[in-house]
């Protein structure tokens, strides 16, 4: 069985700390279809004003780890899981992830288990309260313990001495080369993913840099799959000369297309990029990966002119093994 965890919004608020819940869907054929859709948890239920944001991890003892964002003011944003030993039945009290108070921002599927055992969750610290800023930085934090408690690490990613960028590092993501051998990455608005790599598990961090991978201010997702291969997505095309980030009235960001490019020798280059999705009406982004038996399954935002956002419909996805 395959469980796919999503914020689910109510009313008409279309802003990110608008009220939304965590819905599940379940699927027992590989990915083919999805049913059976219920609430988890509601936003109120948790005293916050929104849940979102989501990572689905094994625990070391055959639970299920659910790791969710929790905001409870526009000031106050931190990650807590909460465990399942029935298969997501039911579900555990909250442990909180991030033991700092601010607005950090984890993506959904970004949360990872290194080959020491150890669980490392990429953040981006946001000092305000509202919109993004150049002093946005890429922080992280651990859990030796399986989840029961966490610590900040060290090492901190800023972008210094680059006046030209207004958005600094944001929604960072890392995975493992080596063990201990990290490489992360963050979205920016200056054309390019930025890149960091640790040697030492994530304590401390070279200066990021520009990526290979070219993009507006959209996130870059990326696991290994069953082969040992690195697969990539997404959207490549920056936004530069006049090109927009609306659709008619809707915004999308200029995400799109949707691609997605595969590395053999473990990151230093990636094959042509495959297109996913690409109506130049819509925008793609935020997309949890899964790999089965018959291939990848992907969930991503995919709103249209239809839907006024780019992030207001979810799709899922089977991309065929080979």
């Amino acid at each position: 069985e395959i469980l796919f965890v999503y914020s689910r919004f109510k009313g008409s608020d279309a802003a990110d700390n608008a009220a939304a819940d965590l819905c599940l869907l379940s699927s027992r054929d590989g990915g083919e279809r999805f049913e059976n859709p219920r609430i988890l948890f509601t936003c109120g239920e948790d005293g916050a004003k929104n849940i979102m944001s989501v990572s689905l991890l094994p625990m070391e003892n055959g639970d299920i780890g659910l790791f969710y964002l929790l905001r409870r003011t526009d000031a106050l944003m931190q990650m807590v899981l909460r465990r399942s030993a029935d298969g997501g039945a039911t579900w555990g009290e909250r442990v909180l992830c991030t033991p700092k108070e601010g607005r950090f921002v984890v993506n959904n599927d970004r949360v990872v288990r290194l080959s020491d055992g150890s669980i490392l969750i990429p953040a981006a610290f946001h000092p305000g309260t509202e919109g993004i800023g150049p002093e946005e930085a890429a922080l992280f934090f651990r859990s030796r313990d399986d989840g029961r408690s966490w610590e900040e690490l060290p090492g901190c990613c800023r972008l210094e001495g680059l006046s030209a960028s207004r958005s600094g590092l944001q929604e960072p993501g890392v995975i493992e080369l080596s063990p201990g051998r990290l490489w992360g990455w963050a979205r920016t608005d200056l054309g390019r993913q930025y890149q960091f790599f640790s040697n030492d598990g994530g304590e401390s961090w070279s200066q990021p840099e520009p990526s290979q991978f070219t993009a507006p201010l959209s996130p870059l997702s990326m696991k290994r799959g069953p082969d040992g291969r690195l697969y990539a997505v997404w959207n490549p095309v920056p936004l530069y000369n006049g090109r927009s980030a609306f659709s008619g009235s809707a915004w999308t960001g200029g995400r799109t297309p949707l691609v997605i490019a595969a590395s053999g020798d473990n990151g230093r280059t990636f094959g042509e990029p495959a297109v996913l999705e690409d109506n130049p009406g819509a925008g793609y982004c935020y997309c949890a990966m899964h790999f089965t038996e018959r291939g990848l399954l992907l969930g991503y935002c995919a709103g249209g002119e239809e839907d006024g956002s780019c992030l207001a419909r979810t799709r899922l996805s089977l991309v065929p093994a080979g």
